[in-house]
Parts: C-alpha cells; sequence; structure tokens
C-alpha cells in the first residue's frame, strides 16, 4: 500500500485551499511530551485515539489533548461495539502511520473510508488545531475551517461529541 508523506499531505491541503504551518521538532510519543511546541504553536493540541470495535469497525479519535476519555462507556456515546486499541499493523494499513503518529490528516490514507472519525467538540471550539503531518517530528496547525474542509474534501463526516458533558454527548 502506498500511503502519503507528509510533503504530499500539504500539497493536498495548498491545492484544496488550507492554509497550515509546520513546525518540526524532536519525537513526541504521548501527549504530556513537547511543552516547549505547545509554546511555539497556539491553539488546541490534540491526543488520537487508533480504536477498534468487537465488530471490526475501526474509530479514529481526535480530541483536545487534555480531554477524559472514558473508553469503558465511548461505545455506548457513539454507537458502537465495545471498543479497544487498534493494532500497529492495522493502523499502519489504514491511515499509513505508526504508533506516536495517529492523526486525523492519517484519514488521507484510508482510500476504503473504513476508519470513522470521532472529534472532540471542545477541539472544534479552539482556534487553530495542532495535528502530526503524518509522522511524530513535525506538529502542523490548520484552522478549524481548513481541518473540516480537509474533512469534507476527502468525503469524511465527523461525529462530533462533547466528551465534557456527563455523560459524554454527541452533538449535532
Amino acid at each position: 500500500m502506498i500511503t502519503a508523506t507528509p510533503q504530499a499531505l500539504f500539497d493536498y491541503l495548498d491545492s484544496i485551499g488550507v492554509a497550515h504551518r509546520t513546525l518540526q521538532h524532536p519525537a513526541v510519543f504521548r501527549v504530556e511530551e513537547g511543552l516547549e511546541i505547545k509554546a511555539a504553536l497556539p491553539g488546541g493540541h490534540t491526543k488520537n485515539l487508533f480504536l477498534k470495535d468487537a465488530k471490526d469497525r475501526l474509530w479514529l479519535v481526535t480530541a483536545l489533548g487534555e480531554t477524559t476519555i472514558d473508553l469503558k462507556t465511548l461505545h455506548r456515546v457513539i454507537g458502537s461495539a465495545r471498543l479497544s486499541f487498534g493494532s500497529a499493523t492495522l493502523m499502519g494499513e489504514t491511515l499509513g502511520v505508526t504508533p506516536g503518529s495517529v492523526t486525523p490528516f492519517g484519514l488521507i490514507n484510508d482510500k476504503d473510508r473504513r476508519v470513522s472519525l470521532v472529534v472532540d467538540a471542545a477541539l472544534l471550539a479552539t482556534e487553530p488545531l495542532n495535528f502530526h503531518p503524518l509522522v511524530n517530528t513535525a506538529t502542523t496547525a490548520v484552522s478549524r475551517a481548513g481541518f473540516l474542509a480537509f474533512l469534507a474534501a476527502l468525503g469524511v463526516t465527523p461525529l462530533v461529541v462533547d466528551f465534557s458533558a456527563s455523560p459524554a454527548t454527541v452533538v449535532d
């Protein structure tokens, strides 16, 4: 399977008119790392979870880094079977990324649209949004409108969830 490179992603963003700014940095594997990166790039910084449900449906959850996500109850909110983390192999096959580099930009590689996207409502209230550009050695900032344009260009409709509600709820 051929997967997009960061440059191919940037070229695609350019082709659909989405402005972006990228900061190169040392590899970051966890939300807790990279405080200096967050200081250099304002806006919402994310955590991204690649999940598989008991019926083999794939999910990508993208949320603000500080958002609490209860994986034991999330399946009831999004209408899936029970959830667990997807394997690195499956992640590579569908999103073209490796652990530590999970990003909604990886949906550019999901040609069969196997992965359903769940987006944190609080993330969509932030400006700009920061994601890894398919690798964890850089962070790319796009506007909220740019992110939504990227998804629309791919034909991806995200399921928006308010994780701050108790219990978490789907936002229309």
